[in-house]
């Protein structure tokens, strides 16, 4: 093997010949240019929810449900007053008060439940 001379007493071997380093190619800027068929998912926002309030709970038996007439009162496990539970997509988020606002129930929101409060 011939070592090429650059100055005296200094030399340089390899073994292999140097190669020059393969071109990078040109990030594409958008989604579009990686795959323009895929379209991006609809937003967060226009995903429906099952919102729902309760008024309270009771367990009674069959029997006695068949027995119930029209005026009939089921006893629930909750005072007039205290907050009514609201449950999205049947997860407890929020407890609030009943309010008739324009002839149509609602609920106004007075306490977040957080995953720690449960």
């Amino acid at each position: 093997m011939v070592l090429p001379r650059f100055t005296e007493g200094t030399y340089i071997m390899s073994a292999q010949p140097k190669k020059k380093p393969a071109p990078t190619p040109d990030l594409p800027a958008t989604t579009e240019e990686i795959a323009p068929s895929v379209r991006p998912a609809p937003a967060i926002e226009d995903v429906p929810v099952k919102i729902a309030a309760v008024l309270g709970k009771t367990r009674i038996d069959v029997a006695k449900l068949k027995s119930l007439g029209d005026g009939a009162v089921i006893e629930l496990n909750r005072k007039v007053g205290e907050p009514i539970d609201l449950y999205v997509n049947d997860r407890l988020i929020a407890r609030g008060e009943l309010v008739l606002a324009d002839g149509v129930l609602g609920v106004t929101m007075t306490e977040i439940v957080r995953d720690d409060d449960l």
